[in-house]
C-alpha cells in the first residue's frame, strides 16, 4: 500500500528500456505504477519487484498497442484514474530495409504504436489532467526525427510527427498546469538493437561515447520535467546532432561518425 499518495504514472513499453527506467525511478519517488506492454510475464515480474523494493502499488495492464483493441483497453483504464498524474508514451519499434521491400503491416503496426496509440492516450489522459490543474505527459521521441536517414523511413516519419505533436501541444495547454515534454534519446543500451530486424546491426558502428543508459535517459528526462522543459535532448553530443540536423548537415555528421568508429 502506497502511503506517500505522490500519484499515479502509465507507462507504455514498460518492459524494458527505458520505459522499464522510469517505472524504476518513478517507484523510488513513490509513484503508484500502471506498466503497459505485450509481454505479461516480464511486467508481472517488474511489477513485483517495484512493490517489493518501494512502499507503492504497480499494477500492470498486458496490452500489444499496434491492435485498436490494446489502445481501447488502455484508454479505459486512463478514464478509470481519479489522479493520474503523469503519463508517459514510451512503446515503440523500429524496422531496417528500404521502404518498398518491408512488409507494409509492420510500416502500419508502427504509424499505429507511435503515433495514434501516442495521441490516443494524450486525449484520453488530458481532460481529467486539466480538470486538476496539474500532470504531465511525457512523449519519447527520437534523434531520428531529425536525421530523415534511408533505411528507416516510417521511423523517422513518426518519430519527428510526435515530436511536432508535443510541442504544439505543450504551447496549447500554457496556462492549464499541465506540461508536456518531447524526450529525444540517442543511442541507448536497450534491447531496441537486439531484434531479427536489426540483425546485421553492429553496435560498434557507433562511438562509444554517443551510447547512454536508459537510466541515465530516463533521469535526465524527470529532471528537466521538474524544471518545466518541454524539450529534453539528453546529451551534448545528442544536442549537437539535433542542431545539425535542422541545418541538414546530420547525414555528414553520421558519416564521420561512422567512418571514425570503424577505423
Amino acid at each position: 500500500m502506497n502511503t506517500q499518495n505522490v500519484g499515479t504514472a502509465l507507462i507504455t513499453g514498460a518492459s524494458s528500456g527505458i520505459g522499464a527506467a522510469f517505472s524504476r525511478q518513478l517507484a523510488s519517488r513513490g509513484f503508484d505504477l500502471i506498466l503497459v506492454a505485450r509481454r505479461e510475464k516480464r511486467l508481472s515480474a517488474i511489477a513485483a519487484e517495484l512493490e517489493k523494493s518501494n512502499a507503492i502499488d504497480a499494477e500492470i495492464l498486458a496490452a500489444d498497442l499496434s491492435k485498436p483493441a490494446g489502445i481501447e483497453r488502455t484508454e479505459r483504464r486512463i478514464a478509470e484514474l481519479p489522479n493520474l498524474t503523469l503519463l508517459i508514451n514510451n512503446a515503440g519499434f523500429g524496422t531496417t530495409g528500404k521502404f518498398a521491400d518491408v512488409n507494409l503491416d509492420k510500416q502500419l503496426d508502427m504509424i499505429q504504436v507511435h503515433v495514434i496509440a501516442s495521441v490516443r492516450l494524450c486525449r484520453a489522459s488530458l481532460p481529467g489532467m486539466i480538470a486538476r490543474g496539474k500532470g504531465s505527459i511525457i512523449n519519447v521521441c527520437s534523434l531520428a526525427a531529425f536525421i530523415p536517414m534511408p533505411g528507416n523511413v516510417t521511423y523517422s516519419a513518426t518519430k519527428a510527427c510526435l515530436y511536432v505533436f508535443s510541442n504544439a501541444l505543450q504551447t496549447e495547454l500554457i496556462g492549464t498546469g499541465v506540461k508536456v515534454q518531447a524526450l529525444v534519446p540517442g543511442f541507448i543500451h536497450t534491447e531496441f538493437h537486439d531484434s531479427s530486424e536489426f540483425a546485421s546491426f553492429d553496435r560498434s558502428q557507433i562511438p562509444r561515447p554517443f551510447w547512454m543508459t536508459a537510466e541515465e535517459a530516463a533521469s535526465k528526462s524527470l529532471s528537466a520535467l521538474e524544471r518545466n522543459k518541454p524539450v529534453c535532448i539528453p546529451g551534448f553530443k545528442n544536442r549537437l546532432i539535433v542542431a545539425m540536423g535542422r541545418s541538414g548537415l546530420a547525414n555528414l555528421l553520421w558519416k564521420i561518425l561512422t567512418r571514425y568508429a570503424s577505423t
